[in-house]
């Protein structure tokens, strides 16, 4: 009785469980190691790729800071990380910029705005004409309402150029002072970009323009405080680490003046 009463129950218990056949089909559950996700993989996922935007905007994009970090994780540059949040605004560095059915022909734009960035030294600009808008970089005394120009015919008389305004080289007139300054024309400034900076032409020698560029040397400005310098993303050393500084090393000290013995000063007799 006891053996029929156990395998009654056996049989019971084998109705109540799921088949294999049923609808609910078992999952196999797979954990992956946690060796595969790294430092590396999480800020390349989570990285906007804001170099690589093929349409042109003036909207602010977000950006995500490496810590100095590449795209392996390691560290690369020391000193960088932290800092307030900062967006990038797309500067167009190429001024002579035609729209469609407009080439060859001068473009003027209106100064909307000018603001300050925090992705360079040099404050930017925001101008409009025709049927676009763009940032640009500004001048030292470029203001919100002035209108600027753009041409690039080359006369015979030099131009006397104009806070805002862009030219060819070769068009402006010796001791003009100049910034954003490109190599080839149309390929964009690379030159004297940075805020406090100016190039002068010298002079025009056999079609060829030479200007003068800014020295490298920098005023360095006081930040006030420590974390002013933590703001704009740059981290401190160790607490441990100091620089060596008078104390430290042998000290190079002239040599005491040498006494002669030969012709000593007479004694006194008292």
């Amino acid at each position: 009785a006891c053996r029929m009463s156990v395998s009654l129950l056996s049989s019971a218990f084998r109705s109540l469980c799921i088949s294999a056949s049923s609808t609910i089909a078992p999952q196999a559950v797979c954990v992956s190691s946690c060796r595969s996700l790294m430092t590396s993989v999480c800020q390349w996922q989570n990285r906007t790729l804001w170099k690589n935007r093929e349409k042109y905007t003036i909207r602010p994009i977000g950006m995500k800071k490496t810590g100095g970090r590449d795209h392996t994780g390691r560290i690369r540059t020391r000193g960088i990380g932290g800092g307030h949040k900062q967006r990038h605004r797309i500067i167009d560095y190429q001024r002579l910029r035609y729209e469609p059915g407009k080439e060859n022909q001068p473009i003027t734009e209106k100064v909307l705005e000018v603001r300050y960035d925090p992705c360079r030294s040099a404050d930017i600009a925001l101008v409009a004409g025709g049927n676009r808008k763009r940032w640009i970089l500004a001048s030292e005394h470029m203001e919100a309402g002035d209108m600027i120009k753009s041409s690039g015919a080359i006369g015979r008389m030099a131009v006397i150029g104009k806070e805002g305004d862009a030219h060819p080289v070769g068009a402006l007139a010796v001791g003009t002072l100049v910034h954003s300054l490109e190599v080839y024309p149309g390929s964009g400034a690379i030159y004297i970009r940075a805020a406090g900076t100016c190039g002068v032409v010298l002079r025009k020698v056999n079609g060829t323009v030479i200007i003068q560029l800014p020295s490298k040397h920098q005023i360095q400005k006081k930040i006030g405080k420590a974390g002013k310098s933590r703001w704009l993303g740059r981290r401190p050393s160790s607490g441990w680490w100091k620089r060596k500084g008078g104390w430290a090393g042998r000290k190079i000290r002239p040599l005491p003046p040498l006494r002669s013995y030969l012709n000593l000063p007479p004694r006194d007799k008292s």
